[in-house]
Order: C-alpha cells, then structure tokens, then sequence
C-alpha cells in the first residue's frame, strides 16, 4: 500500500477519476550487484580462522541438551565448552537449506527467504517508544498494537517483528499479548521470542490454532521465525540454544544473529569481528542441523562500531557498512539466506538518523542481504522506535522496492513517435505519449512535498517529521485489521485466558 498525501498546486489524478498505479512491494528481487570489499582468498582466509576458532578456543554453550547434541555428533565437551570440528560444520551447512517460504495468514503474504530476494523488516526489540505527540516513553501493548497496525498497512514491510516491548503486560504473559496482537491485526508472518520451551510452546499452539493447522501442517512448513542472539564473544546461552532446538524441531526458522560491536565484544577491526560473528553463526546454525537436520534457519549478522570515547554504538558508519559487505560475501560462500541490518544512533528523528539509516541500508542491499531489519524506524542504538521515522524510513524502502522493478525499455517506451513529433525547442507535456501515461508513470512520494515554496509556506512550511506524524495518525485512525475466522479468533482468546488463569510462562535462563 501506498500513501500519497495530496500537494495543493500540482495538478494530480483524483482517485475516482484517473487509472491507479500499480506498484508490487511484496516480491522484491534485488537488481543490485553485490559488493566485495575482500578478494576471495581473503574470504577463505577468515571463514578458516572462524572454523579454527570453534576447533581451538570453543565456544561457551550453557544449555545441557545443546551439548549433548554436540557431543553426539563428534564435538568435545569440556564442562560447558565444546570444541566444534570444522567437518562437523561443514556437514550441517550441507542440510541447511537455500530457500526457505514463510506462510504468512494470507497467500499473498508468503515471503521466500533466498539469495536475491529482498525482504524489509521495521525496528524491533526497543524498550522505548517516541513520537512528536507523546514523546520518549516505556514501550506498552498499545505502542507495540499501533506499530503492528502500522507494519501491516505498508506493503514493503514484509515481517511482523517485535518493535518494542510491551512493559505493561508482565513477563510470564507479554508472550500471549503481543502474539495476540500479531495474530489479530496483521496477516504477515509473525515473531516469536525464544524466552523458554513454555512461552515457545505458546506461540506454537496460538499460530498453528489460528491459522487451521494440524500439528503435521504445522512441523511441515515455516508459519513464524525467532532471531537468535548469541553472547557475545563466543557463547550460547540456556534461552538462546533451547530456541535454536525447538524451532528446529517443530519446522519454524531461526535467523541467527551474533551481535558484534567492534572494540567492545569483538575485535576493533572488521575482519577480527566478522570473524567472531561468522564462528558464533556456524555454531548456533550447526546446533539447529543437529536437532533436526533440514531445519530452515537463516546466517545473520549485526556488526558495527562503538564510539571509542564513550563506548557508545553507532551505527551507519563506513565501518558498519563495510562490515555488511563482508557478512554477505561470507554468506554468499554458504549460500545461506541471511540477515543484515540498519539503524541509526541519533537521537531523535532528525538529518543524522536519515543519513545513518540510508547509509546502512544500502551496506545491507549491496552486500545482498536477503532479510534488512531495524530498515524503518530504529533510533538511539535500538532503544527507541520513532513512529514519525518509521514513516520517513519507508519512502526510501518504497524508493527501493521502485527501484527492483525494474526499467521497462520496450518500443512504446523509447517514445520514437513522440521524439519525431515534438519539435525542438518544443515540450512534451501535452504529448499524446506523456497524456497516455503521466497518471501511473512517477512514484509518488509517501512524505516527500514537491509543491514550491510559496505553496509549501502557505500549508504551513511543515518539515519532513512533522508531515510523518500526520500520515501515521492517519493510518491508524483509518485502519482495519485483515479480516478473520470468528471461531478462530474466540479460541485464541480463551487460550489466552485459560492460560493466564495458569500463570502463563516466565522466561527461562
């Protein structure tokens, strides 16, 4: 879906009187050469210093079962380090898939997880939300309701992930709010935390309930996804393993996401932290093969640097940037669906968190990534999510999506008929060939005022964010959540109220 604010002084189609333009965000295929920022023997060179570093050094993995699994498939175990052979790795690589389609609750919804594709995910994981109405607060069920309502009504975000924390529901029940508000006011595939067997347990019955599945068609294709964080450097924890096992064995992908901050938890350089992030990735994406071999999981990383003065993330650097470049080359080498990601550190919603948002999203698009997260929103590190750049993010990401369809050049297109008949000196305004398309031909900006500056002075002289806080006020007032089944809908309702009468489920650690 598209929004199109209307501009006063600018002669425009009117939506009962001209043809709609036809724009598909759903199915984006990247046109964009990857970038390399390494030769390939360099590319060799750290994927063995990671597998040296998993032989060598081990990785910390502080779940029981996890380490059986290991030591089952030939790893040493040392207490709670195990020692990961790289022919161990190499044989999970070799069962993961290349391509994995997500169903969402509505055909048209399913997404294909693949080199190539593109896929936008909003903010996520934010204790703290922010607009220009409300200011800075704690994340709530309602902030977490709006955001979704706000994912679903654009076309170009493809997943439902968490964008901030529900701080008024506790612990042992936020799993069952925020699923249900998941569930209920978006038909794209949706988030599950890996906080604990009970909670995933949860959101497992709740989705395959909803969705009309047996427990089979439930286990035989991907109907939701949990990213995975490893500790960083070099650890796997409890709730962490105990998700990248039972998703693995109930079918559900895993998008397994180190997150490597270079000079604090990783080396200062790029290629001493991907390397890191490349180990705790084949580690965790190992553990996945190694419950249920087949399993959909998809590479991750999240790399950048910290300002050295204070210890401060940042993010949108040249150092980020880079480091997406090398993620994708490693990911290319697996061949492995794999995620990247955006995000900014100002602030506010203001020029620095354009440029640090733009700036990482293109490191993310030219390093091929298949899953852009944080790509619409993201401020301070990951602490806030903006409602008002959510809105300014999702003009570029629409920009893009205009950009992955592509540059028709058919003959109707070179216009050879209107060269010959506009003369020079002449204009093509009132070319048979411009009336015939000037009503669908352009993007229309979703924020973005092309009105002059007299025009612009006279609505008001409104900024950029200004503007953003009306289109998603108006979103929201406007929305209508995808329709339905009743029945379907009062059954994950008494779930949820039977389970909360059982005390729900508090995290595991």
């Amino acid at each position: 879906m598209t929004e199109h604010p209307s501009r006063r002084g600018r002669k425009r189609r009117q939506a009962d009187t001209g043809p709609a333009r036809k724009v598909n965000y759903r199915d984006l295929r990247s046109p964009f050469p990857t970038m390399n920022v390494l030769s390939q023997d360099r590319v060799e060179a750290l994927h063995e210093a990671a597998l040296t570093l998993l032989e060598e050094a081990g990785i910390k993995v502080l779940h029981d079962e996890a380490r059986q699994l290991y030591a089952q498939a030939g790893a040493r175990v040392a207490d709670d380090m195990v020692f990961l052979g790289r022919e161990i790795v190499e044989a999970a690589l070799a069962t993961a898939p290349r391509s994995i389609t997500l169903r969402g609750g509505a055909r048209h919804r399913d997404i294909t997880l693949e080199l190539g594709r593109i896929v936008f995910q909003p903010g996520a994981g934010c204790p703290h939300a922010t607009d220009l109405e409300r200011g800075r607060r704690p994340g709530t069920l309602r902030d977490f309701r709006e955001l979704v309502q706000l994912t679903q009504s654009f076309d170009v975000l493809h997943m439902v992930p968490p964008l901030v924390e529900a701080q008024d529901v506790p612990m042992n029940l936020r799993h069952l709010a925020m699923t249900e508000v998941e569930l209920t006011q978006s038909d794209k595939v949706p988030f599950l935390y890996s906080r604990g067997t009970p909670q995933v347990m949860d959101g497992f019955e709740m989705i395959r309930d909803f969705r009309g599945l047996s427990d089979d068609e439930f286990r035989a294709e991907p109907w939701c996804y949990t990213i995975i964080n490893t500790n960083s450097p070099r650890t796997i924890d409890t709730p962490m393993a105990q998700g990248l096992i039972d998703f693995a064995r109930h079918g559900q992908p895993s998008v397994v996401t180190p997150f490597t901050l270079m000079g604090a938890m990783a080396p200062v350089t790029v290629a001493g932290a991907i390397t890191l992030s490349h180990a705790e990735a084949l580690a965790a994406i190992t553990l996945t093969q190694l419950a249920q071999p087949g399993a959909p999981v998809c590479y991750g990383t999240f790399t950048s640097n910290v300002d050295m003065k204070s210890g401060a993330p940042a993010f949108g650097t040249p150092e980020h940037f880079q480091a997406s470049l090398v993620a994708g080359q490693l990911a290319r080498r697996l061949g492995l669906p794999w995620r990247c990601a955006g995000g900014s550190a100002s602030n506010i919603a203001d020029a620095q968190a354009a440029n640090e948002s733009q700036f990482a999203l293109w490191g993310c698009l030219l390093a091929g990534a298949t899953i852009t997260i944080h790509s619409a929103g993201w401020i301070e590190g990951g602490l806030s999510l903006s409602y008002e750049k959510l809105i300014t993010d999702l003009e570029v990401l629409q920009m893009v999506a205009e950009l992955c369809a592509g540059t028709p050049a058919d003959e109707a297109d070179i216009a050879l008929d209107a060269l010959r008949a506009v003369p020079p000196m002449g204009h093509f305004f009132g070319a048979q060939h411009t009336m015939e398309r000037y009503q669908t031909q352009f993007y229309e900006p979703l924020v973005g005022d092309w009105s002059n500056f007299g025009t612009w002075t006279e609505r008001g002289g409104l900024d950029a964010t200004t503007r953003a806080r009306h289109i998603w006020k108006r979103k929201l007032a406007a929305f209508q959540p995808p329709a339905t089944d009743p029945d379907r809908t009062a059954a994950l309702h008494d779930f949820i109220a039977r389970r909360t009468a059982q005390g729900g489920a508090n995290p595991e650690s």
